[in-house]
């Protein structure tokens, strides 16, 4: 697996010649992967697109970028596009997606992946046919904290895991009068459950293993929002913003994940591993930014918890305001790394798919009310 960070592996790849690259979504594209392009030494972002012609022109002629198209095929017919970030909402994704790897181009995938787990395993399957490489923007396995937690994991530091507790518990949709639009819609991919637990499904397959079987439960505290659009019509919202979930592992260990995005002064982020051995806890109580201020703290069996410190091999080369972007931007070195490897590197739109299933299985258990069984990702992927 690797971690490798920009600062380590610039003086290779800025050798080389750089990617060109077309950023489609221009939210939080425009945030994080815009400037996160800029940022890394082998990429190169040449083109914008938005559906509104003028913001395109507007955000290429402030940035410089060649193109600005409000069509996606005059975007992907540019010679200078090697590769494709697609940061839309997810209702847009399996379109997008397909197109860009039709069209022989490299693919940045934004989470939720896609509306359902096959539209997923198909974009993978064609990244895979055509030789492609296709990614998807988990940043936590690129935050030095969580990447310090998979070592000590790796080590064993806990001994036999006896229970895995997550609370991503934040505000950010606490306020009844953030306006409603496609978030507020099960129907277009909105609500807590793509948003945040597609991380989580992610880190838990990556620090854990795989899911045996899980039961989950989604809830809407807030079922009205005003749309701006419509003079502050209030109207309704059926896409999660809580979930709770109970899961079985592979190995045997229950685990809890619970999230909510209405709650004010939630505790933040956590994950806590417990074992025969000892303790590891992961957390930030940074309601403000979901990225900064992670620490990881650890006690032997039967002591007090005591905070480790990020060695530097892990630490960030450079810490930005936003903490999405230097994570961001490690991503972006593990995608030009994997091109120029010409195959796949994990994590890749595989781990994609997992995420993708265990999504569509969380809305199974929680419409039929049972516990659901997670099938074999090997085995999935060859169905």
């Amino acid at each position: 697996m690797s971690f490798s960070t920009v600062a380590s592996s610039s003086n290779n790849v800025s050798e080389k010649s750089p990617l060109g690259v077309a950023v489609v979504g221009t939210g939080f594209g425009q945030k994080i992967h815009l400037p996160g392009f800029q940022e890394h030494p082998r990429t190169k972002p040449v083109a914008i697109y938005n559906r509104d012609i003028g913001k395109a022109k507007q955000i290429a002629a402030e940035n410089d970028i060649p193109h600005a198209a409000d069509n996606l095929e005059t975007i992907l017919s540019l010679p200078d596009v090697d590769a494709v970030s697609v940061s839309t909402p997810p209702f847009l994704h399996y379109e997008m997606g397909k197109k860009v790897l039709e069209a022989g181009k490299h693919l940045l995938l934004e989470k939720p992946m896609t509306m359902n787990v096959n539209q997923t395993k198909e974009l993978y399957q064609l990244a895979e046919k055509k030789g492609l490489v296709a990614i998807a923007d988990f940043e936590f396995r690129f935050v030095p904290a969580w990447q310090l937690l998979a070592e000590y994991l790796a080590e064993n530091y806990v001994g036999n895991k006896r229970f895995i507790k997550i609370d991503w518990i934040v505000t950010s949709r606490a306020n009844s009068d953030r306006p409603w639009n496609w978030y507020s819609r099960k129907d277009m991919g909105g609500g807590a459950l793509g948003a945040v637990a597609s991380h989580s499904f992610d880190y838990i397959h990556w620090l854990f293993g795989p899911v045996k079987r899980l039961s989950a439960k989604l809830f809407t505290a807030i079922p009205e929002r005003p749309d701006p659009k419509d003079n502050g019509k209030l109207k309704p919202v059926d896409a999660d913003d809580t979930c709770m979930l109970m899961m079985e592992l592979a190995d045997g260990t229950p685990c809890q994940l619970s999230i909510s995005s209405v709650t004010y002064n939630g505790r933040g982020h956590w994950v806590e591993i417990y074992g025969s051995d000892g303790t590891l806890v992961l957390g930030s109580d940074n309601l403000k930014d979901y990225v900064h201020g992670f620490r990881l703290f650890a006690a032997p069996a039967g002591k007090s918890l005591a905070e480790v410190a990020i060695p530097k091999h892990l630490a960030f080369s450079h810490v930005y305001t936003d903490g999405r972007l230097a994570p961001f931007i490690r991503i972006v070195n593990h995608w030009v790394e994997a091109i120029d490897a010409g195959k796949s590197l994990t994590p890749s739109l595989r781990e994609g798919v997992y995420s993708q299933l265990l999504m569509d299985l969380t809305h199974q258990s929680h419409e039929n009310n049972s516990w659901v069984d997670v099938p074999n990702l090997d085995r999935f992927l060859l169905r």
